[in-house]
């Protein structure tokens, strides 16, 4: 089997090398450069890539995406998309031939670490899908674009556990042309529900609560919208939102319901005790710090948030039981809280008085 990696690149030369090493298991290597003005185009070039300069105007990242696919040589079977930002592990195209089984396989699930902790350790992770066959595929929305599958055949996937793609994203890039982007793919495709779920997502980004609010609320009326882990997103979102405004009665309604939504996520009980944290609710908090920490499982979905597997869920715990007088329970809670966040100056300084006091 032939594999190629496709990509788009714009201004990527600090990460060029690191990534052509990491792609190196394939067959070849196919980049579309849409106006890098730094080295990028020749570092890839000398790294073995093909590289077509392209222009894409008004700017859609589904048509450069597609532009670039289009460059795969028909021979080749499998088509591997990543960015110039992500990394593979080593090993990942014999992980990957496992799997695939000719002439039946459309497309591969594998491990992807969104974001990383302060600390080094897996942030954000989830199942990605950018490994397809060569042809049926298009994508489709302007920002958020996703793979859509033409065929009449069947969209078979397999899921490889032994691919762990990274992504070590440029801080410095600006995400403004989001949320332009995300306003026209709602536009365009009004009743898709993931991406009204992103355009409110990316309100309650820019402070924009009142759109925000509305925009979410669309989402959550959409026949298609019956995912419920993104269902209870939206609803923490809004509850965001309403904290953000000061309507602190509202913010809590949404919590309650973001928690019913979805009771099996640690995310609604962890908002919902930073809610009464900032309350002065001790007992509340208390209760939704316990009721998280009952939860072991952790999803491989984006909705997973990082804040509720680090010492936050310890330290509201530990906040709120030292409030209510229970301190011997307070300082267990607050010792797990720093093994977690080691140099939070505030949590030492908490376990200091606690330890003191018991």
């Amino acid at each position: 089997m032939k594999i190629a990696v496709y990509a788009i690149c714009k201004n990527e030369e600090k990460f060029v090398n690191r990534w052509l090493a990491s792609m190196s298991e394939a067959d070849g290597i196919f980049v579309c450069d849409t106006g890098s003005g730094d080295n990028s185009v020749k570092l890839l070039r000398e790294g073995g890539a093909v590289v077509n300069e392209i222009s894409v105007n008004p700017w859609r990242f589904d048509e450069a995406r597609n532009i670039s696919l289009s460059f795969v040589p028909e021979e080749y079977e499998i088509c591997v998309c990543t960015d110039l930002d992500e990394v593979f592990e080593r090993g990942w195209r014999k992980e990957l031939e496992k799997v695939w089984q000719k002439g039946k396989t459309t497309r591969v699930r594998y491990n992807y670490i969104w974001s990383f902790n302060p600390d080094g350790t897996p942030g954000v992770s989830f199942y990605a899908e950018k490994i397809h066959s060569r042809f049926g595929f298009k994508w489709v929305h302007p920002v958020h674009e996703v793979l859509e599958y033409s065929k009449t055949l069947p969209d078979n996937y397999a899921t490889a556990e032994g691919i762990l793609l990274k992504h070590y994203p440029d801080e410095s890039k600006s995400r403004a042309q989001y949320l332009e982007l995300l306003e026209l793919s709602v536009k365009e495709s009004p009743e898709d529900d993931r991406n009204m779920h992103y355009l409110g997502r990316e309100y309650m980004f820019y402070g924009r609560w009142d759109d925000c609010i509305r925009t979410l609320n669309r989402h959550l009326k959409l026949k298609s919208a019956v995912w419920a882990d993104e269902r209870a997103a939206s609803m923490r979102y809004i509850a965001r939102a309403y904290k953000a405004k000061g309507d602190f009665y509202n913010a809590k309604s949404w919590l309650y319901r973001a928690v019913a939504e979805a009771p099996y996520l640690r995310e609604g009980y962890t908002e919902a005790a930073l809610l009464a944290l900032d309350t002065g609710d001790w007992a509340f908090a208390f209760h939704m710090v316990s009721e998280a920490l009952k939860i072991t499982d952790r999803p491989k979905s984006y909705i997973s948030e990082a804040f509720c597997r680090d010492g936050v869920l310890y330290d509201i715990g530990s906040v709120a039981a030292f409030n209510m007088g229970l301190k011997e329970k307070a300082l267990i809670l607050c010792e797990k809280a720093l093994k977690l966040s080691p140099q939070d100056e505030r949590i030492k300084n908490n376990y200091k008085l606690i330890s003191g006091l018991t």
